[in-house]
């Protein structure tokens, strides 16, 4: 469906709003997001989205429900209007009357330690081995994966470079020692192969000057998860997590603690420290 106004190329109010993402380094998939659902509003007016009121942003979110859009689905596109309301033509009034629904989140599907070693020894590539095992060994996104570039290794400090997380924001990720070994071997090998450049992206694609595929990546969901779960039940303070994950609340990473089984293993019912019930003795007569 083809949207007026966004889509096309010398349109000021499009570059105007990718000049705004650009500014605040938002990933190539945030913004192809924002442009997707900027234009939904475009199509819905048939006309450009800056002349919206307030009486339209109401119709057209009456519309999505009508038509059945997933919740999540809904609240990413107010995300999305929201940012262009208040800083693309500055009019913050309007992003306030776009309404965000509640909805229950589902619980992150988390693989075992077992499940994450079967996984990463089963996967025959080298490079997509490479890629989960960052996904699982420094709890990155899937954008973050694909966009990282060999420079974005540090060896020394033992960090990876997260320069485009989400929201545009920047952080320091961990790199293990295990992890190391790995992409440089990795490293070897694509030298070898002819697509890895020291200035170039540690993942490349079908072409070497673009990034891996993020939907060759679809399994670092769940290795993300399982990251940050499995940090939780050895331990590691929440915080500590957080900052690691790169969320910005902390309630966002405290949604681990539903499925850190082994930390619930763990934790001594107050009732046994009671001492009420003691298992019958059973005399060796029977």
């Amino acid at each position: 469906m083809p949207y007026p106004v966004l889509d096309a190329p010398i349109s000021p109010l499009r570059q105007r709003l990718i000049d705004d993402m650009n500014m605040r380094r938002f990933s190539q998939e945030t913004q192809r997001n924002y442009l997707r659902d900027i234009g939904r509003l475009a199509t819905f007016l048939e006309r450009s989205p800056d002349t919206a009121t307030t009486d339209d942003l109401r119709r057209f979110q009456i519309e999505q429900q009508d038509d059945g859009v997933p919740v999540p689905t809904m609240n990413s596109i107010v995300s999305a209007l929201r940012f262009f309301f208040t800083h693309t033509v500055d009019r913050p009034d309007l992003a306030r009357k776009l309404v965000r629904l509640a909805h229950p989140r589902k619980l992150p599907v988390v693989l075992s330690r077992d499940e994450v070693a079967r996984l990463l020894n089963a996967t025959t590539c080298l490079k997509h081995q490479a890629a989960l095992s960052v996904a699982y060994g420094a709890g990155l996104r899937v954008a973050e994966v694909s966009t990282l570039k060999v420079a974005d290794i540090d060896s020394e400090r033992m960090l990876l470079r997260v320069e485009h997380g989400k929201g545009g924001r920047y952080r320091n990720a961990m790199l293990s020692q295990d992890l190391l070994l790995l992409l440089r071997q990795w490293w070897k090998v694509g030298r070898q192969q002819g697509v890895m450049h020291r200035d170039g992206w540690l993942f490349p694609g079908q072409h070497a000057m673009k990034p891996i595929s993020t939907r060759q990546l679809y399994r670092v969901h769940t290795l993300r998860h399982s990251f940050a779960t499995h940090l939780l039940e050895d331990g590691t303070d929440i915080r500590i997590i957080q900052v690691l994950l790169g969320h910005a609340k902390l309630n966002s990473t405290a949604f681990y603690t539903k499925v850190a089984t082994r930390t619930v293993r763990t934790v001594t019912s107050p009732l046994d420290k009671l001492g009420l019930f003691k298992p019958e003795e059973i005399s060796p007569d029977g």
